[in-house]
């Protein structure tokens, strides 16, 4: 089985809803402004959601972490809890990067603006890594928009 191009959209939909509150309520917590957080949240909402998109389309063809197997003449790919992990530590380095730069740039002239964007950038490390587990492993359990893949005899 593979993911359809729509459910990956969807998968990354929901992700960049849960994404985003995380990012908005951290960039408040380290700017102290509302403002700058809801911005930061709106920015990131639409240029992660594009990297997220191209990442799994990415992670879809690669095989680390993945058993085929055959039931009833259907070739299925079994996904392995470390892959969740290793994709969810290969998304947190483009993701929080994506952050930084954004961060950086909203909170640009203000005296402290690269330490700001580093820490809401490092915090997100901690929280998001856990959040994406939990939504990759919540979708892992999702049928639509899987297509059957069927095997030759």
């Amino acid at each position: 089985m593979t993911d359809k191009h729509q459910r990956s959209i969807l998968k990354g939909a929901t992700w960049r809803v849960i994404g985003t509150l995380d990012t908005i309520f951290l960039s408040l917590v380290f700017t102290g402004k509302i403002g700058k957080a809801l911005k930061i949240g709106v920015i990131e909402l639409f240029t992660k959601i594009l990297l997220f998109y191209l990442h799994e389309r990415i992670w879809m063809r690669l095989a680390f972490g993945t058993e085929e197997k055959t039931v009833n003449g259907v070739l299925v790919k079994v996904e392995k809890h470390y892959r969740s992990l290793v994709k969810g530590i290969s998304w947190r380095i483009v993701g929080s990067l994506d952050t930084f730069w954004i961060a950086l740039f909203v909170n640009r002239g203000s005296e402290h603006a690269v330490q700001t964007a580093f820490y809401i950038a490092a915090t997100e490390v901690l929280t998001k890594v856990l959040l994406f587990w939990l939504h990759e492993r919540a979708w892992l359990n999702v049928k639509w928009g899987k297509e059957v893949t069927e095997t030759k005899s």
